[in-house]
């Protein structure tokens, strides 16, 4: 049925500032003479039309006019698109609508969300219906959690082949990255810090394992607290964006069967360097609050093309085996992670699922169950991401 849909593709939220970066990469690298077809969506066509002429994308690429308030107005976007790619949150604010009508319709979808509590209970309401329609819905698709997801599921493949054995341990580290957090991300974790109000969610958040609907695993390391690496020789602090990331890990680790073993232990923390000044930076990034105060970047805001393309980010990950043998990974990227490759991420994931992972079935999925060495394959050729071993 979704072959016969009028289009492949639409963007919804491209009058936004990820959303507009997503239709320029979707223009440059697939342009309207690749056979997608495409189309922007959003509640304002008249901004639309504008971003379309000045990005130089086709007449041809249809505007269409759909609204978060208007649940109608989704359903009737859904059934005319293969998939829908949103870039449109906080989406425990605004995103359950369009989840509903992709999973009624048999839609793909694909978002940037890291909202851990909302993503529960869209497991919760809409697994079965997508099961059962065929839509394949994909949260995450953005620097929050691709690079990561895909890193511990590169490296257990790696293990598997080479050690004959997955490993329960990896740690995830932060050796470098230079670029800006998202004004989205920024929305959604303040979004998340109001949620946080009620008991229930509080303690859903607080749960490694709340994307594992039924399976509750080991203790995992504490997420607040600084500490010396004396493997790696350089101080750790407490990763913002690992209490998404960890729960998106652990729910690709329970849909593939647990092949990174029930007993898996996953944390992630940056690297702030050695000795004193290293200590120093990782207490002041433990103490950082510029996501949630005034002068946190808003939606709609974000850096210049050149600071987009000046960024990049350098991800370890160190895993061992149950009898002590060791593997490393790395996954780096070379444009600003909550912009440039951010838009580039989601984009390739759409066209992932279309063209590649075909054999996939409906459901509520994570990136490497979902579509693993298939996704790898497209961020390398397309994105700028480098997936390798380390010695």
């Amino acid at each position: 049925m979704s072959e016969a849909r009028e289009f492949d593709l639409i963007v919804f939220g491209a009058s936004g500032f990820t959303g507009r970066l997503v239709a320029e990469y979707v223009q440059e690298r697939y342009g309207t003479d690749g056979g997608l077809r495409w189309a922007l969506a959003g509640r304002n066509e008249s901004k639309l039309e504008q971003i379309r002429d000045e990005l130089g994308i086709d007449p041809g690429v249809a505007i269409l006019k759909a609204d978060v308030t208007d649940a109608d107005s989704l359903r009737a976007l859904a059934r005319r698109t293969r998939l829908v790619l949103t870039t449109v949150g906080p989406y425990q604010l605004y995103g359950e609508p369009l989840v509903a009508a992709c999973a009624g319709a048999g839609t793909d979808y694909v978002d940037l969300c890291g909202e851990v509590a909302w993503m529960r209970r869209m497991v919760d309401k809409y697994q079965e219906q997508a099961q059962n329609s065929g839509a394949r819905i994909v949260f995450s698709c953005g620097f929050d959690s691709i690079p990561f997801d895909l890193g511990v599921w590169f490296l257990q493949e790696q293990a598997r082949a080479k050690l004959g054995a997955p490993l329960p341990r990896v740690k995830g580290r932060v050796r470098r990255m230079k670029g800006t957090f998202s004004g989205g991300t920024a929305a959604s974790l303040q979004a998340t810090l109001a949620a946080a109000r009620d008991a229930e969610i509080r303690k859903l958040l607080v749960n490694p394992f709340a994307l594992t609907p039924g399976f509750e695993g080991p203790k995992q390391p504490p997420a607040a607290e600084i500490e010396y690496d004396q493997t790696l020789g350089s101080w750790a602090a407490p990763f913002i964006m690992a209490a998404i990331n960890t729960r998106n890990v652990h729910r690709s680790n329970f849909l593939l069967g647990h092949p990174y073993g029930e007993d898996f232990v996953y944390d992630e923390m940056i690297l702030t360097g050695p000795g004193d000044k290293g200590e120093a930076t990782a207490q002041a990034v433990a103490n950082d609050r510029s996501l949630t105060g005034d002068k946190a970047p808003k939606p709609g805001e974000g850096p210049g093309k050149e600071e987009r393309e000046n960024g990049f980010y350098d991800v370890l990950f160190l895993g061992e085996t149950a009898d002590g043998q060791t593997l490393a990974a790395s996954v780096s990227g070379d444009k600003d992670p909550g912009y440039g490759s951010t838009s580039r991420m989601i984009t390739e994931s759409a066209l992932c699922l279309l063209r590649d992972a075909t054999d996939t079935p409906g459901g509520i999925w994570t990136t490497a169950p979902a579509m693993g060495d298939k996704l790898i394959r497209r961020l390398e050729q397309n994105a700028g991401l480098r997936f390798a071993l380390e010695d």
